[in-house]
């Protein structure tokens, strides 16, 4: 049996790493720790005792993709520190026009689903056992209807 200590890394398909690095520098803030393939490959890391948690490589502006329907990806997680870094993050979304996929809510643990440029979809999340009984989306919108209902 193969024990695997954690996971190394992910690394995603994208249309333009350029596009890719604005994003994941700019809204998620992660750092670029290097560039590879002459510029076609990116690699991001939220912890700087990491060399890099994602990477990016680029297609093409004509691929196709992600679908709902297919196997593949359905999401990456982001763990933030508390609900005010989550709430600071829902404010950085809405201020950068990201697409909002929905609100998660499962116990102990809240989640703001969004997309980036190529529809990757990702999860900012937090363990927050003091929020148990109240959805995220009250919680980041006072109940307004921004965004849709994850599971």
């Amino acid at each position: 049996m193969i024990k695997p200590k954690m996971l190394g890394h992910l690394v995603i398909r994208v249309r333009d790493a350029q596009r890719s690095e604005d994003f994941y520098t700019k809204v998620l803030g992660l750092e670029v720790r290097g560039r590879a393939r002459g510029g076609k490959m990116r690699f991001f890391t939220s912890n700087p005792e990491i060399d890099h948690e994602i990477a990016v490589a680029e297609i093409g502006e004509d691929a196709v993709g992600p679908f709902p329907d297919q196997v593949g990806l359905y999401h990456m997680a982001w763990e933030l520190a508390d609900m005010d870094e989550l709430k600071d993050a829902y404010q950085v979304v809405l201020d950068n026009n990201v697409d909002i996929a929905g609100f998660g809510d499962h116990g102990v643990t809240k989640g703001l689903y969004i997309r980036d440029p190529d529809g990757i979809e990702i999860e900012l999340f937090v363990l927050a056992p003091e929020f148990e009984s109240t959805p995220l989306q009250e919680i980041l919108t006072g109940g307004s209807l921004q965004g849709t209902t994850a599971d």
